[in-house]
């Protein structure tokens, strides 16, 4: 069989296309825009092997328009005017569809091009590119664009794409394969929501098995590891740790446990201390300050003892930190201190507070008047912040139990004093 099994099965309707009902369910927008047949310039955003290119390639067999391919890896700026270039020509009077994978590697003046080229409506795009249109993409070319975002494909909805491609081997390669329970069920929740990689595993599969039994076990083997979608500098990366530290914050360690194999299974050890300590200190903070010290040891233990026995550690780190109390007190402090330097909002240094270590320092008046609060029990009343500012109040005392006793002690110390 020459032709890949995936191609073999290429949906040819919009019905046909595995999961995505949430752009291709009836009624829903782009549904309705490809059976309108008016096709604005599109932008699809998703996961590999989720059926981008597969809907683009129905969208282009229903329309008019002149289709032509471009990969954005390999095409350049002659590679974009040379299809420009056949608006002119007989094939090009209906217009042209120009579909173009992985847009996000063109460079800014490669995509500068292609816009000079969709705003007369001559030319319509239609794009696709696995990561973020909004960090990648050009604004300018985003803002002519309607995006859409298509997600991984559910295990259930693969494992019957994976039954239709097992009876489609049957035909391609003139053999009966006999399935172990569960195999198509694995398959489908080891390809991590991509549906080319599923089908990929199944000839691989009927390829090696002839007419044997197609096992369990040998379905591990062509799955193995590729339930992992991750990519350090993509979308995955960003929102596994945003889920991990969102899952800290909430206290569900269990959630928080997942998110931390899933970094651990992909080998991003760096990450996830990285992230563990930030959220200590943002999410913890001082209702528990004693937790800094506590996770820095574990995060350091993990370092040095490396993968695998890293997990142990930053096991324990991560059930500390989501259950214990909560108080982000400190970043919201340092965040409100930070705006007003930002805006401007400051004045000088108060008189009495200014360096007093130098000669003439008296004569200016620097560090004069100054109460040390040592001679006077431990706190007196005087001005530290500018005069500006001197009614400022950064941060605000936690309902938690330290921050609470930390607030009563306060109390008592300055009780008669002002």
């Amino acid at each position: 069989m020459n032709t890949p099994l995936a191609d073999a099965l290429r949906p040819k309707s919009l019905d046909e296309v595995v999961g995505q009902r949430h752009l291709l369910g009836e009624g829903m927008v782009l549904r309705r825009l490809i059976e309108s047949g008016h096709i604005p310039n599109l932008i699809f955003y998703g996961p590999s092997g989720v059926g981008k290119t597969t809907v683009a390639r129905i969208i282009a067999a229903s329309t008019g328009k002149l289709l032509r391919r471009l990969n954005g890896t390999t095409c350049g700026t002659a590679d974009l005017k040379e299809v420009f270039d056949q608006r002119d020509t007989l094939d090009g009077r209906g217009g042209i569809l120009l579909y173009l994978d992985e847009i996000q590697y063109l460079n800014k003046k490669q995509q500068q091009t292609l816009l000079e080229s969709i705003e007369d409506g001559s030319v319509t795009l239609i794009a696709s590119t696995t990561e973020n249109p909004y960090f990648y993409v050009y604004g300018a070319i985003l803002s002519r664009c309607t995006v859409f975002e298509f997600r991984a494909v559910e295990p259930a909805e693969t494992a019957r794409a994976v039954v239709r491609a097992f009876g489609k081997a049957e035909e391609l390669f003139d053999s009966r394969y006999s399935l172990e329970d569960g195999v198509a069920e694995y398959i489908a929740s080891a390809c991590g929501g991509d549906v080319r990689k599923a089908l990929n595993a199944v000839e691989a599969l009927c390829a090696a098995s002839g007419e044997q039994r197609v096992t369990l076990d040998a379905a591990r083997q062509v799955s193995q590891r590729s339930a992992m979608r991750y990519d350090r500098d993509g979308d995955a990366h960003y929102d596994i740790l945003s889920a991990f530290q969102k899952s800290m914050r909430g206290s569900d360690e269990n959630a928080a446990l997942h998110y931390l194999a899933r970094l651990l299974e992909a080998g991003d050890l760096l990450s996830a201390c990285r992230r563990l300590l930030v959220c200590a200190a943002e999410d913890v903070g001082l209702a528990w300050p004693q937790i800094l010290p506590v996770v820095k040891a574990a995060v350091d233990s993990a370092l040095q003892l490396g993968l695998p026995e890293a997990r142990i550690p930053l096991a324990d780190a991560v059930i500390l930190v989501a259950t214990a109390p909560k108080s982000n007190t400190g970043i919201c402090a340092i965040d409100a201190a930070l705006e007003d330097v930002r805006e401007g909002r400051g004045g000088e240094v108060p008189d009495h507070l200014r360096d007093g270590h130098y000669g003439g320092a008296q004569k200016l008046g620097h560090a004069s008047g100054y109460r040390y609060p040592h001679d006077f029990g431990g706190w007196v009343a005087q001005q530290y912040l500018p005069d500006p500012l001197r009614e400022a109040r950064y941060y605000r005392f936690g309902e938690n139990k330290t921050e609470q006793a930390a607030l009563e002690f306060r109390r008592r110390q300055r009780a008669g004093r002002d």
